[in-house]
C-alpha cells in the first residue's frame, strides 16, 4: 500500500478501532456461532498441537487462542481493541492476551510457528502490511512458518451480507456511514490473495472453502446483530433515516424468514455464510 493510500484509509482504521471497542461485549454472542466454525479447520491446517507457538491476530474474544491452548499449544492473542482483550482475558483466564496492532506487531522476528487471523484481515486498513508482519514474526521453514486466515465469500453467496446490502439498496442510501477502506471481500479473490501473499514472501499458498452457517432463532435477529454487533454494517445502518431504517428492518426480517427450518421449539433460521480458508508457508530460506 502506498503512503498516500495508507493516509486515505486512516479514518477507516480509527472507525474500525472505535467500533470494535464499542461492540466487544455484543460481538461474541452474535457471531461466534458462525466464526467459531472455522477455528477447527484453521488449527488443523496449521498443525497446532503441543510445542507449537501460535499467534492469534485480531483475536477478538479469544476463542481461537483458547482452542489452540486446548490442543497443548502456547498461544498468544492480540487485538487492537482494549475491550476485546479485557473480554478475552475474562473468558479464557489461562491464555495470554495483549493489545496489539496487526499492522505493526510489537513482537520479535521469527517468534512463532503459526499465525492465524480468523476473519480479522477484512477489518484492517492495511491488510498487506498485516500479512507482511505475519511473515516477519513467523519462524521459517520446516516445522513452522505457517499462516492461516479466513475471509467471507462475497454476496450473494454469503446470505447475511446479501440481505442487509439488498435491503439498504432498496429502502435506504448505500455507501454512507463508513469511511473509505479496502474492499471487504478482497481476499476471497484467489488471484489477489495469491499476489499479496507472494509479494510478502509466502509460498505453498492454498485455498479451502468452508461451508459456514449463521443460525438465528428469530427472523428479526439479523437486523439486530448487524445494527448492534457489527462495525461496517452498524455504521451503514445507523446512517439511515429512521423511516428508511424501519423499512430496511422489515425487508430483512421477511428475507430471513425464508430460511426457516423446523417448527416450534426446533425452529431456526439457517443462513448460508460461506468462507474461504487461506493458508501459506514461510519458506526455510527466508
Amino acid at each position: 500500500m502506498s503512503d498516500t493510500t495508507e493516509a486515505a484509509f486512516q479514518p477507516f482504521k480509527h472507525f474500525e478501532h472505535r467500533g470494535w471497542r464499542a461492540v466487544a461485549e455484543r460481538y461474541g454472542p452474535a457471531f461466534s456461532g458462525a466464526t467459531g466454525q472455522s477455528i477447527g479447520p484453521m488449527l488443523d491446517a496449521l498443525g497446532v498441537g503441543p510445542s507449537v507457538r501460535l499467534l492469534d491476530v485480531a483475536c477478538g474474544p479469544g476463542d481461537a487462542s483458547a482452542a489452540a491452548a486446548g490442543r497443548g499449544a502456547s498461544a498468544l492473542g492480540v487485538d487492537f481493541a482494549a475491550e476485546m482483550v479485557a473480554l478475552a482475558r475474562r473468558k479464557w483466564p489461562g491464555v495470554e492476551f495483549r493489545e496489539g496492532d496487526a499492522e505493526n506487531l510489537d513482537l520479535p522476528d521469527a517468534e512463532f510457528d503459526a499465525v492465524l487471523m480468523n476473519f480479522g484481515v477484512l477489518h484492517l486498513a492495511d491488510p498487506d502490511r498485516a500479512i507482511t508482519e505475519a511473515f516477519r514474526v513467523l519462524r521459517p521453514g520446516r516445522g513452522g512458518g505457517r499462516l492461516a486466515f479466513t475471509v467471507w465469500v462475497p454476496p450473494p453467496e454469503t446470505v447475511p451480507f446479501a440481505i442487509v446490502l439488498e435491503a439498504v439498496e432498496q429502502h435506504g442510501v448505500p455507501n454512507i456511514g463508513v469511511p473509505p477502506g479496502p474492499p471487504m471481500f478482497r481476499f476471497a479473490d484467489s488471484h489477489e490473495a495469491r499476489r499479496v501473499l507472494g509479494a510478502a514472501g509466502f509460498v505453498d499458498i492454498g485455498f479451502r472453502p468452508l461451508p459456514i452457517t449463521l443460525a438465528l432463532a428469530d427472523p428479526d435477529a439479523l437486523f439486530q446483530i448487524m445494527l448492534e454487533a457489527g462495525v461496517r454494517t452498524s455504521g451503514l445502518l445507523k446512517a439511515q433515516t429512521p423511516a428508511a431504517l424501519e423499512r430496511i428492518r422489515e425487508h430483512m426480517k421477511q428475507r430471513v424468514a425464508g430460511y426457516r427450518v423446523g417448527n416450534g421449539a426446533d425452529e431456526a433460521h439457517m443462513l448460508p455464510m460461506p468462507a474461504v480458508l487461506i493458508t501459506a508457508t514461510k519458506p526455510a530460506c527466508a
